[in-house]
């Protein structure tokens, strides 16, 4: 057996953290449902010159730089959607997304609007890019103006993937927020919305900053996170009047530090809910022939460990870093992205 298909087997949904079109249907093939798209995967594919074609003709239109940026894009993300389209069908709109995100530039240092503009912009937006598009989830990130938004795109009855999701009090906001929305809608039971866990990046922020933590403790604050926010989403959602899930996507799943086995974080969540995982974490994992994943997720330290992790972790202060961290990345993307185009440009 492929050992993705052993992970399915086990309870995982497996999402493709790409829209690459070749790598889609690759990995549909082995049973992926979902696929989620951001502006380095976009740049990535325009890198290749496979999108160089259509780049051709659009830049024969009066179009600029950005919007030659998000018509790419928005092309990308349709051509996986329907590759996903009769996972959506069968599964009533319980799976088979491929997530859309809004623009970066909305959380870039120099971005001259207000919180209050940018929540106005991710609605206005995210309403915009989901029009029409029933197995399209708009991704927005969980900084003040991100989830100043959910509820009232959720209230619209636009599926949601809320990312950048380091902390308790990020998961926390969100998920009262996609609840709040909810209830401002006559149909509950179709609510869809998943919150977006890292993981790696958090062991990269303990061995760097955490330096008294036991050897016990130390490489386990990361899943031990994942597992507490799925807990507590498993919880709250348990007696709530809907017919979806209202999934955990597990993303960030490339290992990070020396050592560690491709498996380290596919193996410990296991089970349930969402992996994202990039292609090559599911080409490692693939080739780990008689490989076999049994469900994890609930597998919980022991208290003492937990304990520990939590009188010596200062969760406030590693939120901050690796949001300030994860925002940098989140918009120079979107720059290199427009600066490809530009490229293209001005060769053409």
């Amino acid at each position: 057996m492929n050992p993705l298909k052993s992970l399915i087997d086990s309870g995982t949904k497996l999402w493709l953290d790409s829209v690459e079109p070749e790598l889609v249907r690759t990995y549909h093939a082995m049973g992926a449902t979902g696929a989620t798209s951001n502006p380095i995967i976009i740049a990535g594919i325009i890198k290749t010159g496979q999108c160089d074609a259509r780049l051709e003709e659009l830049l024969k239109l009066d179009m600029d730089d950005n919007a030659i940026a998000w018509q790419v894009t928005d092309e990308l993300v349709q051509s996986a959607q329907s590759v996903f389209r009769s996972i959506w069908e069968d599964s009533n709109g319980n799976d088979g997304y491929v997530s859309f995100e809004l623009d970066p530039l909305l959380e870039a240092a120099d971005c001259p609007l207000s919180i209050d503009e940018r929540i106005e912009q991710y609605v206005e937006l995210g309403k915009k890019w989901s029009n029409g598009h029933q197995n399209r989830m708009i991704k927005v990130p969980a900084t003040a103006a991100g989830l100043g938004a959910v509820e009232p795109l959720i209230a619209a009855g636009v599926p949601l993937n809320i990312t950048l999701l380091f902390s308790e009090r990020q998961y926390l906001a969100a998920r009262d927020a996609v609840w709040r929305g909810a209830q401002q809608r006559s149909d509950t039971n179709r609510l869809k919305a998943v919150f977006s866990i890292f993981v790696s990046r958090i062991d990269g922020y303990i061995s760097k900053n955490v330096t008294n933590l036991s050897n016990a403790a130390e490489r386990e604050v990361a899943i031990s996170n994942a597992q507490r926010l799925w807990k507590l989403n498993q919880d709250f959602w348990s007696d709530k009047p809907i017919d979806l899930d209202q999934d955990i996507v597990f993303a960030s799943m490339g290992t990070k530090l020396a050592g560690d086995p491709p498996d380290r974080y596919v193996s410990a969540l296991a089970g349930s809910d969402i992996q994202t995982n990039p292609p090559e974490t599911n080409e490692a994992v693939a080739a780990m022939e008689g490989k076999t994943f049994t469900r994890a997720v609930d597998k919980f330290l022991s208290d003492d460990i937990l304990a520990e992790i939590r009188e010596k972790v200062d969760f406030a202060a590693m939120e901050a870093f690796l949001m300030e961290e994860g925002l940098a990345k989140f918009a120079q993307p979107q720059q290199l992205l427009l600066k490809s185009i530009a490229d293209k440009r001005a060769a053409h």
